[in-house]
């Protein structure tokens, strides 16, 4: 007698958009994966607000990209629906996108792990968002470093004095520095 079939559920966009919405959940479908979150944490917080805003100054004064966080929807594909933490889009004839029709890739995504989301963040997204051809920033608070994957590499840099990056068309990089983002999240001093 043979083993019984499994039937799993393979989620899509749609599927995700058609839930009722959930305080304190956030929910996402990587290759057809469904991945529930919690609500982070305030050092979570505190770390993608540093972050949006550093890069949304730094986008706005390049004329290079438009920042924004979650939760805000970015479908990959009919069976990948994400909110990063923070995440940058280009520009649509000069300007910010104001749909979701209008993204159709990004340049930077970045997620801060917290204690729930490590194996998403790490393995589900990380592998999905490198095929999708998009630079990723894995924020680990504990560690107090951030693993900056580029596209098609094998293994992550792992930054722990200053993280560098310049999309297409900027004058110039920016840089954001390690310790300012730890202490700021972290409220240390």
């Amino acid at each position: 007698m043979g083993m019984p079939a499994i039937n799993v559920r393979r989620w899509r966009a749609a599927d995700i958009r058609e839930l009722p919405d959930t305080p304190g959940k956030r929910f996402e479908c990587v290759d057809g994966e469904l991945l529930v979150s919690p609500s982070p944490r305030l050092a979570h917080q505190s770390a993608v607000l540093f972050l949006a805003s550093r890069l949304y100054e730094y986008c706005r004064a390049q004329a290079s990209g438009a920042v924004f966080t979650a939760p805000g929807d970015v479908e990959l594909d009919p069976l990948t629906l994400v909110q990063p933490d923070v995440f940058v889009l280009p520009l649509v004839e000069g300007r910010r996108p104001v749909n979701n029709e209008d993204v159709h890739q990004a340049l930077l995504f970045i997620e801060v792990l917290s204690p729930g989301t490590a194996r998403f963040d790490r393995v589900v997204k990380r592998a999905r968002y490198q095929r999708y051809g998009v630079e990723y920033w894995i924020v680990d608070l504990d560690a107090r470093l951030v693993e900056r994957w580029d596209v098609g590499a094998d293994r992550p840099l792992i930054v722990t004095e200053a993280v560098t990056w310049q999309p297409p068309g900027a004058r110039e990089p920016i840089v954001i520095s390690v310790h300012e983002l730890f202490v700021e999240a972290l409220g240390l001093r």
